[in-house]
């Protein structure tokens, strides 16, 4: 295989993309290796991309720590815009394989030329997982005290979706962790608010990479379930540290927001 990757970033969420025939067998080495941010490249995932003899391509996202991701709505408008790049073309409508289900990816050039608006099909939102406790914010400790209330979802990862008054206040390497220790297999965890008309705020901690600047999938299910709340519309602006994202929860459910292309690298082949 060869050692060339492409780094992208989608609102601060960033990726190493690997265009190739077959996963790797050290796969999960690798992705440890090259997203350490002091002895590696540095990404929150990397992210292979295969295409196969029948022509469909298949994405495989491995998070920072090696676990894998069944899907990323940041990572899959990374992994489109890599593709779009490497067949040289400036728009691209295209069918990508995850372990979430075949999701439809439209990505257009802006006037930025490292940089496309992207929209991609994220799925159902299903019912999350139980915690393995009764009371979970009672179980996750004072660090937690702030949540008003929760629920889970699920998008082909779970979440949990905890609604609070100040984002900003919550410490997220406390209150995160805390809150994903609870349940058997993980979770991303994300605390938000309602900062204006259809508008949410939202902070993320990530399972598999920790404190992360955005969260696609994240940012869909915080919308629909403040939308079950009725707490926002079917259209929702989610802003996360690392920029905005929009979710339209009409019909299919997408996500909308950019991709950046940071550089290429090639290392060497062991």
């Amino acid at each position: 295989m060869s050692a060339r990757y492409s780094k992208h970033h989608g609102l601060g969420n960033d990726f190493l993309v690997a265009l190739t025939d077959s996963l790797p067998l050290d796969a999960v080495d690798r992705a440890v290796s090259l997203c350490n941010r002091r002895t590696g490249v540095g990404a929150d995932g990397l992210i292979f991309g295969i295409e196969r003899p029948n022509g469909t391509i298949t994405m495989r996202l491995l998070n920072s720590d090696g676990s894998p991701a069944a899907l990323s709505g940041n990572g899959l408008r990374c992994f489109a815009q890599a593709i779009a790049i490497a067949r040289g073309v400036p728009h691209l409508e295209i069918d990508i394989d995850t372990p979430a289900g075949v999701r439809h990816c439209s990505v257009m050039a802006t006037e930025e030329p490292h940089t496309v608006i992207a929209t991609v099909d994220m799925g159902v939102v299903c019912p999350g997982p139980d915690p393995d406790v009764e009371d979970l914010m009672a179980a996750s400790g004072p660090s937690v005290a702030m949540v008003k209330r929760w629920e889970t979802g699920d998008i082909g990862n779970p979440h949990v979706v905890c609604e609070v008054d100040a984002p900003d206040a919550i410490d997220l390497a406390v209150a995160g962790p805390a809150i994903e220790a609870h349940f058997e297999e993980g979770a991303n965890v994300h605390f938000a608010a309602v900062s204006g008309l259809n508008e949410l705020t939202v902070r993320v901690w990530e399972r598999g990479a920790g404190i992360t600047e955005a969260c696609g999938t994240g940012a869909t299910v915080a919308a629909q379930i403040f939308h079950d709340w009725d707490l926002v519309g079917p259209k929702v602006v989610v802003r996360m540290p690392g920029g905005d994202a929009l979710v339209d929860l009409r019909g299919p459910v997408t996500l909308t927001g950019p991709a950046t292309h940071i550089a290429d690298i090639e290392l060497p082949d062991d």
